[in-house]
């Protein structure tokens, strides 16, 4: 059995440890193949870097496993949903269990923080007003924004409406947390903040991460398991590989 980023603080069988599978998968865009023959594996807990070129299908690839795009060849699982059985109804039931994080963070600027919070929650069917409020006051404690809930998005700087980010993928305590180009618009001081951030919640809540990026000074400085996109291919390659 493959051993995950945080294997030492929890050991739990193979079945119950896997959060994303897919086999002999092919990705398209359209009636173009994009992907093919994807065969991909993440643990609970893990932490997953996915190199490669613009346009090489990374975007394609967590399109596929947040059910923007429709899996019809291959097989594919995620967080217990069969991607090949997924109907709209279904969808949103899928990223109940997701968390995503935008490298333009995609923030609503007519709103504070609290209000994008709890925008979040009453679309996911959150309905009690004291139960959202305490999740809210919940993940911003986390993400160290506990006395920020009425900030207005556009006056803060880029690391904190990033930490609004992660703090909105935490609302539901996600199986799986992807996040595409999460520091790409970060200086080096504020992308150390958001990488510390993201592995802690990795580590302290057993939530999988699939990160896109092409900084590779992040992977050398924060390893963990890299897959690469070339070709049409997803291949394993080792941290220490790049």
């Amino acid at each position: 059995m493959r051993l995950s980023l945080f294997t030492n603080d929890l050991m739990m069988d193979l079945e119950s440890m896997n959060i994303v599978s897919l086999k002999q998968a092919n990705i398209y865009q359209g009636n173009s193949l994009v992907l093919n023959n994807v065969n991909l594996e993440v643990d609970k807990g893990e932490f997953i870097y996915m190199i490669g070129k613009t346009g090489s299908g990374k975007s394609s690839l967590l399109k596929t496993l947040y059910g923007e795009i429709y899996l019809n060849e291959g097989e594919g699982n995620v967080a217990g949903f069969d991607l090949k059985e997924l109907t709209w109804q279904k969808i949103p039931l899928l990223r109940r269990n997701l968390g995503i994080v935008f490298q333009d963070f995609r923030l609503l600027t007519d709103r504070d923080v609290y209000d994008n919070l709890e925008f979040v929650l009453k679309a996911t069917g959150w309905k009690d007003k004291a139960l959202m409020k305490e999740k809210i006051e919940n993940v911003l404690s986390k993400v160290g924004l506990k006395n920020k809930g009425n900030k207005m998005t556009y006056e803060m700087s880029g690391g904190e409406q990033q930490r609004v980010d992660i703090a909105r993928a935490l609302l539901n305590n996600p199986k799986l947390i992807l996040a595409d180009e999460p520091t790409g618009n970060l200086d080096p001081d504020t992308t150390d903040e958001i990488m510390q951030l993201l592995f802690n919640i990795c580590r302290d809540y057993q939530t999988a991460f699939i990160m896109a990026t092409h900084d590779y000074t992040i992977i050398q400085k924060y390893p963990a398991r890299v897959v690469r996109i070339e070709h049409g291919m997803v291949k394993e390659i080792s941290a220490a590989g790049v």
